[in-house]
Parts: structure tokens; sequence; C-alpha cells
């Protein structure tokens, strides 16, 4: 069960429990037949939500199941606690699903957060599901590169721990920034994103759940 803390030290605490249980070597399925996206839509006024998550056939990248919670974020804004806003939502729609996913792909990030648990590794340690984070800008890290072909990647590095990779999923255009988040490796993490993004740079199975968490927030506005 997720715990919502009423403060910053209290957030801090849950994540500092819980960041031992967080396994970043996995090495996590190779080969996994249902991969999940995860997704959070906001409102304008920044407090109602939709949490959404799809469920894919990792070799077609057919949806196979969707499941949607809408609410309130659970706690206030605060950089590097982002993730207590989000998770009941996100455990609510994942409960909802009828098609168990082998594999959490979360729009966010796991190992690449500054206190080293982001939303990537909380939910793989609440599920104990193997889980990896795919962000479109970083929280924390330089780096160098990538080239500019599909597959190239660059350490991305906060000082000089390697939190993540900033990997290249097509040709020419900006990298994504993957980091573990439980049960899995970084390299196992790298092939499972360029696996679910034949065409795009994003992963399919975040292109599908933000396209039903915003579908979802409209109804849920009554716009």
């Amino acid at each position: 069960m997720v715990e919502i803390p009423s403060t910053v030290a209290e957030a801090e605490a849950v994540q500092d429990r819980l960041r031992p249980l967080a396994d970043l070597v996995g090495p996590g399925p190779t080969a996994p037949r249902t991969v999940a996206g995860l997704d959070v839509a906001y409102a304008e006024d920044g407090d109602r939500l939709a949490a959404a998550v799809t469920v894919l056939d990792a070799d077609t990248l057919v949806v196979l199941d969707t499941a949607v919670a809408t609410g309130r974020a659970a706690f206030d804004y605060v950089p590097g606690l982002f993730a207590f806003r989000e998770l009941p939502a996100l455990l609510t729609a994942l409960a909802r699903l009828t098609v168990e996913p082998e594999l959490l792909v979360c729009d966010g990030h796991g190992l690449a957060h500054p206190r080293r648990f982001g939303l990537a590794c909380h939910l793989g340690v609440l599920t104990d599901r193997p889980a990896i984070g795919v962000g479109k800008t970083p929280l924390v890290g330089t780096w160098t590169g990538p080239e500019q072909r599909r597959g190239s990647w660059a350490p991305l590095l906060d000082g000089a721990e390697q939190v993540g990779r900033v990997l290249r999923t097509q040709d020419g255009v900006k990298p994504v920034f993957v980091s573990v988040g439980h049960r899995m490796d970084l390299d196992n993490a790298c092939a499972q994103v360029l696996r679910l993004a034949p065409r795009y740079r994003l992963p399919e199975t975040t292109r599908q759940a933000d396209r039903l968490c915003r579908d979802e927030l409209r109804r849920f506005a009554g716009v």
C-alpha cells in the first residue's frame, strides 16, 4: 500500500526507507510479452489529474488492455517528491488491469533523480515489477553526445556517478533519458526502449498512455 506523507520530511523518510529495496542490477526480462506504459495528465489548475496505464503486446505494439483513474494530486508540488502526487492514481489504474504487464515503462525517471528514487523506482518497489523510467527532459545530470543515429547513447552523469543514459531512439531527433527503476539493468532498459520506439522518439507505451490520460482528463473536466 502506498504511503502518502503530509510533510516534506515524511516524504523524504519514505524515500529513504524504500530506496534500498530497489533492485538496480536486474537483469530483468529480455523479451517481455506484455509491456505497460504509465502516464499522468493534469488539468490547468494543476490539482485534478488522470492517470492512465496501457498494456501493449511488445512484439506487435497492439494495445491489449487499458485502465484509467481520476482524482486530485495527493501531495503538493515539491521538486524531487513529485511521485507522491501521482502514485495513488497510478496504483489504482494498475489494479484495474485485466492483462498483467511484465514490464512497467514510466513517463519519468528512476535512478536519474536528485534523491535516486524517482517514480519508476517507487512504483517498481511497491508493485515488485520490473520498471524503467523514460524521461523527455532530465532532472539531473550532464552528458556529451550522443551521435545522431538511432541506438546511439551517452552516459548521463551526476558528478562521477552514472545515473542513466541519453538515448537516441530515431535518427536526428532529440534523445530520451533512460534510467532503471526496479529489477532491470541499464543495458536491458535501453534495449526495451528501442524495441518499443520503432518509429517515433517516445516509446509506443508512453505515446498510448499519454493519449489515454489526456482524453480521460477532458472527460473528467467536462470539456
